[in-house]
């Protein structure tokens, strides 16, 4: 008996303990986590529309950027090019620029402030034109000024001069800074425009000028240099009409006109900003 026993009870034993059963249904779950991973791409391709059309557009905006970027501010300006000191209007039109001296009107006599009164009276009934005065202020830059007195110091050879040189470009500076001084500058614009070309801007002759730009190129400038003298017997009208007001009278070439107009459009980096010589650089011609 004892040994019929043992054999039933070595039988029960692996019955019933049986470890594969545990590690066959511990597995289970685990089966279930590869439905689980199947369901999240489910839902981000549910998202997939949406965010198509926010790159469709986000794309479409910055194709709009690009664009706005690409347009050049100086399509907004009325000059169009500046030859031999003369600015040309989009219409046409010529401009010459004439620099003008100050006078203290306040220090003068009440006697010579008659005279001036009278002499500008004058000046504008002389001329059957118009014209444009302009007043530009902008901060004294002594940069150069500056730079030619420390270039005088590396040269002194004598210490106490030298050392006097650098307190003296050191109080300069200074005195610019602190007190905030400016200059102001005057000018007269003189305005030319030919009547028979601002009539001519027809369908007509912009078909030609497309067709031929060669012979319209010509015409421009035969055209321009034909105005460019009756610009000058305006100019120098004006000036005459100045002078006689003891006003000191200069006109403006092209480099001086470019800076005119940069510092006018740039106000606040003309100030720190020294323009190289326009004469080397590539001109639009007309």
């Amino acid at each position: 008996m004892p040994s019929q026993t043992n054999p039933q009870n070595q039988n029960q034993a692996p019955q019933q303990s049986q470890p594969p059963e545990k590690e066959a249904s511990v597995p289970t779950p685990e089966a279930d986590q590869p439905q689980v991973e199947a369901e999240v791409p489910a839902q981000e391709t549910e998202g997939t529309p949406a965010d198509q059309q926010m790159s469709e557009e986000s794309m479409h905006e910055k194709d709009l950027a690009e664009k706005k970027e690409t347009t050049s501010t100086q399509k907004l300006l009325d000059v169009e090019a500046i030859k031999d000191g003369v600015l040309v209007l989009r219409n046409r039109g010529l401009r010459a620029v004439i620099m003008c001296s100050s006078i203290n009107f306040a220090l003068m006599s009440e006697d010579e402030q008659k005279g001036k009164l009278f002499a500008y009276q004058d000046f504008l009934n002389s001329v059957d034109f118009p014209l444009q005065i302009v007043i530009q202020s902008k901060k004294l830059n002594i940069k150069r000024y500056v730079q030619k007195i420390k270039q005088a110091e590396r040269l002194q050879e004598n210490e106490l001069l030298k050392m006097q040189t650098a307190e003296y470009a050191e109080y300069i500076m200074s005195l610019v800074e602190l007190a905030n001084i400016t200059s102001n500058h005057f000018y007269v614009v003189v305005p030319y425009t030919n009547p028979t070309q601002a009539n001519e801007e027809g369908i007509m002759n912009k078909i030609q000028s497309f067709l031929s730009p060669g012979k319209e190129a010509k015409v421009k400038l035969t055209s321009f240099d034909k105005d460019k003298k009756e610009l000058a017997l305006r100019v120098q009208t004006a000036m005459s009409g100045l002078s006689g007001m003891g006003i000191k009278t200069a006109i403006l070439d092209t480099q001086e006109v470019i800076e005119l107009l940069y510092t006018a459009y740039n106000p606040v980096v003309a100030q720190n900003q020294i323009m190289g010589d326009i004469e080397k650089m590539r001109m639009e011609n007309i």
